[in-house]
């Protein structure tokens, strides 16, 4: 016999589907209410701030309960995900009413961070990416196959490549969540991190067969050569993997993904993920980007596809000149621009409402938008067509104005219906006389009735003839006893009273069929002439992507026409030559956060093979080295997305690489300083450096002693202009000894950026000049960041020694001259404080460069001005 467990039918049905999503927080439909038990109900509980109960509180094994109502899924469901928890949602599969028994339910979607199409779960200027990862059993070829996939647009990348390469796709693309093999979760961890939402599937699911024949299914092909991705194997194996999970997580609707699109590594101008982080190209927080900067695009499409160019530029003169042209095209048309961008902010994200219909998941409000963007296709496609511009009138042949569609939702649909079909009054009227005939008997069922009495009373003579209505015996025909002997033979009696018969016709019979009934058959009605119409979309999402596609490239374009003449950026001007030379260079960033009416100080810089490869760039701290050495990278690749750029003239190389190593950060957690972050970042560049690279590096040696930090910054030089690639290199460095470079190498030169002192004080001018310098101010630096003055007079006073026992030849090394400082000459005490002069403590002070000092080595001076005191 067998043991009771003392749960009720409803929680056995809850532990049994529990059973089959147990890394999942279960909401479990119970009437009006998605409910959570157990340890789901703590999780949902603290992370929504809602209720936590307990079922029959008088139960010691009673389980945690928290709860809330269906109709608020989508306020809860987004703060669950994005809480990082992967959300079962369960519902009831027939109407209780109906229902036998306990009523039967099912998970009808798991949603996970990777997985989102809820609005309220995406965001509109960014990608909602699903990624895939395949690590290849072949360790020495170490290939990776790697895909993403973003849900709420359709949009599916496929790639290979090494650790490195799939690193910055990764850095890139930023996925919301990762899935791959559970034999890998190591190797992922190690190769990779931790900053992913990650989960792993069964290694059998990534097997090239199963890929290949999850692939070719959902396509409906013979072959992927229509991809050109039939010989990416490892990629292929990721793909399928991807399909797999997504029906895995009851997910079958996945017709709007109609296509892969194949990464091609040399199309694109390649930056690793230092890059992308050093030269703050994107950002999640307030911090300005150069995203956030250029970004002046008018619809989620167009932002979606500026972030993808800006990490992902071309690497091809011919498409990056069509693009410029375009720009230039739309500078010249100002009404034109201004034209397409009401357009297009009229269409609203075409691409996410096209991908909601497959789901099922478009409203009837967010249909009647899809028709007017439709209208809007019709129209951008007029205008491009007759552009003087022959990538514009391309882009205009490609939109498809998908007329039965357009027409037919215009016709079908109400212009303003509720956002539910179940409201009703979704579908038009004319469209389908039933319906109409029942909204007539809903609306207008009095005048109906009265005049069905007045025909009959005609009719028969019945003077005191009525209809009425009761719950019992439905519409009847009223007659007084003195008139019954009028009633019609046809007439069938239902109800005798004291003074009256009531009787019913077949006419009545057959109106109170459709009167009661009406109701439901108007939404029987309308949900079947929505998902008419939604079906008959099935057949068009694919060119309805492209005109998405098309309109989101003509927002970019006309973004960056916009850019350059509220901005004054100049167009580059792209070449297959080497030289770099940029006139009157501004930060696109930094320019724009400047007090009102302060402007910002360009700079000319030039780089070639031949004669000025590298740079050397000294000078004071604060005094905005960094800000030139980035913003010659940014100009570089803003003119690789095909953007104009802030200049007065750009002639840029053709750039495949660009590399940078600008300021300081650690990695803590993975064991590494500060100084071996540096290391691993500057080897990074050495082994992957070409002709048509640029090199940014600032700072590099720093993290060390001094004479180390020379030594390799100066050896670092050496290999860059020695190196057969012959980088274009701007190297910022705190290191004066780095100016004898330019008398030891012909392609290397000094240039400083300018300041002047006046008195105690210094003005930085942030202008590039030629020569070397040979002063920091270091101390200077401090004393405006409030070092105590005491502090900035000793300082000078040691710096001022150091200097002179480094000028006469004493100095054998820094370590060794530390020892020797004099001790101050008076004891800065309230009981002595005239031993020393002030001046004294200051010229001492002086001396020291402070750049130049290690921690210890700032330590040893800070005791042996202690010691000086007393």
């Amino acid at each position: 016999m067998a043991k009771t467990t003392g749960e009720t039918p409803l929680m056995q049905q809850h532990n049994a589907i529990k059973a089959k999503y147990p890394d999942a927080i279960l909401l479990f439909r119970v009437g009006d209410f998605y409910e959570t038990f157990g340890a789901d109900a703590v999780k949902t509980a603290g992370i929504l701030g809602i209720t936590l109960t307990r079922r029959h509180s008088g139960d010691p094994n009673a389980s945690e309960l928290a709860g809330f109502p269906h109709h608020a899924l989508d306020t809860y469901l987004h703060k669950l995900v994005k809480a990082g928890h992967r959300v079962a949602i369960c519902d009831q599969l027939e109407d209780p009413k109906q229902a036998k028994g306990i009523v039967k339910r099912g998970v009808t979607e798991l949603v996970t961070p990777g997985i989102a199409t809820g609005d309220q779960l995406l965001q509109q200027d960014r990608n909602n990416f699903l990624c895939s990862l395949y690590f290849a059993d072949n360790k020495q070829k170490n290939d990776l196959g790697i895909c993403f996939l973003d849900m709420s647009t359709g949009e599916f990348f496929i790639a290979e490549g090494d650790s490195d390469y799939c690193d910055k796709l990764l850095q890139s693309m930023q996925p919301a969540e990762v899935i791959f093999s559970k034999a890998n979760q190591k190797r992922f961890k190690e190769e990779f991190g931790t900053g992913f939402f990650t989960y792993h599937l069964d290694d059998w699911i990534y097997s090239n067969d199963y890929a290949k024949e999850t692939l070719l299914k959902h396509f409906g092909t013979h072959s992927l050569k229509g991809f050109g991705i039939e010989d990416l194997e490892a990629g292929i194996i990721a793909a399928g993997a991807i399909l797999h999970y997504l029906k895995d997580t009851e997910h079958p609707n996945l017709q709007h993904i109609t296509s892969m699109q194949r990464i091609n590594k040399a199309e694109h101008l390649w930056m690793d993920k230092f890059t992308i982080r050093n030269l703050e190209l994107i950002g999640n927080g307030d911090t300005p980007t150069l995203f956030s900067t250029l970004n002046h695009t008018v619809s989620p499409m167009g932002a979606r596809l500026l972030r993808r160019w800006m990490l992902m530029p071309l690497n091809d003169v011919p498409q990056i000149n069509e693009r410029l042209k375009a720009v230039k095209y739309f500078i010249t048309e100002q009404e034109g621009q201004h034209q397409i961008k009401n357009l297009l902010q009229a269409t609203g994200d075409l691409e996410r409402l096209i991908s909601k219909v497959p789901l099922r998941k478009i409203n009837p409000r967010e249909l009647v938008q899809l028709g007017v963007a439709l209208g809007h296709c019709s129209d951008l496609k007029k205008y491009l067509s007759t552009c003087d511009d022959d990538y514009l009138v391309r882009l205009s042949n490609v939109i498809n104005e998908v007329v039965i569609i357009k027409e037919r939702i215009k016709k079908e649909l109400k212009e303003n219906p509720p956002v539910q079909v179940a409201k009703g009054g979704v579908i038009a009227d004319g469209i389908d006389a039933e319906l109409d005939e029942l909204r007539a008997l809903s609306t207008k069922g009095k005048e109906y009735l009265l005049a069905m009495q007045q025909r009959e009373t005609e009719a028969t003579g019945i003077s005191s003839l009525k209809i009425g209505f009761n719950n019992v015996f439905g519409y009847y025909l009223e007659v007084t006893n003195v008139h019954k002997d009028k009633v019609p033979a046809e007439w069938t009696r239902k109800q005798t009273l004291t003074t009256a018969e009531r009787y019913i016709t077949a006419e009545l019979k057959e109106y109170e069929d459709k009167i009661l009934g009406a109701e439901e058959k108007i939404t029987a009605i309308e949900q079947l002439r929505y998902e008419s119409l939604l079906a008959a979309l099935q057949d068009f999402i694919e060119p309805l992507q492209s005109n998405a596609r098309v309109m989101a490239i003509v927002d970019c374009l006309c973004c960056f026409a916009s850019n350059a003449v509220r901005l004054k950026y100049c167009e580059p001007e792209l070449h297959t030559g080497d030289e770099l030379k940029l006139e009157k260079s501004r930060h696109p960033v930094i320019e724009l956060q400047l007090p009102q009416g302060e402007d910002y100080i360009s700079n000319d810089v030039l780089l070639n093979a031949t004669e000025q490869q590298m740079i050397i760039l000294t000078g004071p701290n604060m005094s905005g080295k960094s800000a030139i050495l980035r913003q010659t990278a940014l100009i570089t690749l803003m003119a690789h997305i095909g953007s104009f750029v802030p200049a007065s003239s750009a002639i840029i190389p053709l750039t495949d690489k660009i590399f940078t190593r600008v300021g300081a950060s650690d990695n803590i957690s993975g064991g590494e300083s500060t100084f071996m972050v540096e290391m691993n970042e500057t080897a990074s560049i050495l082994n992957n450096l070409t002709p048509r690279s640029l090199i940014i590096l600032d700072e590099i040696g720093r993290g060390t002693s001094t004479y180390d930090g020379i030594s390799i910054a100066w050896s670092i030089a050496e290999y860059l202009h020695e190196s057969d690639a012959l980088p274009k290199t701007l190297f910022a460095t705190h290191y004066h000894e780095m100016n004898e470079l330019e008398n030891k190498f012909p392609r290397i030169k000094n240039f400083h950026i300018t300041n002047k002192e006046l008195g105690n004080k210094i003005i930085f001018l942030r202008k590039l000049a030629a020569g070397g310098s040979t002063h920091s101010f270091g101390i200077h630096v401090a004393k405006m960041a409030g070092m105590p003055s005491k502090l900035i007079d000793r300082a000078n006073e040691i710096l001022e020694q150091l200097e002179e026992a480094r000028a006469t030849g004493k100095a054998d090394n820094v370590a060794d001259e530390v020892k020797k400082l004099n001790d101050p000459k008076i004891q800065m005490s309230i009981f002595d404080a005239y031993s020393i002069t002030f001046e004294e403590i200051r010229t001492l002070l002086n001396k020291i460069d402070i750049n130049r000092l290690t921690p210890v080595e700032a330590l040893l001076k800070l005791q042996e001005i202690k010691g000086k005191l007393g």
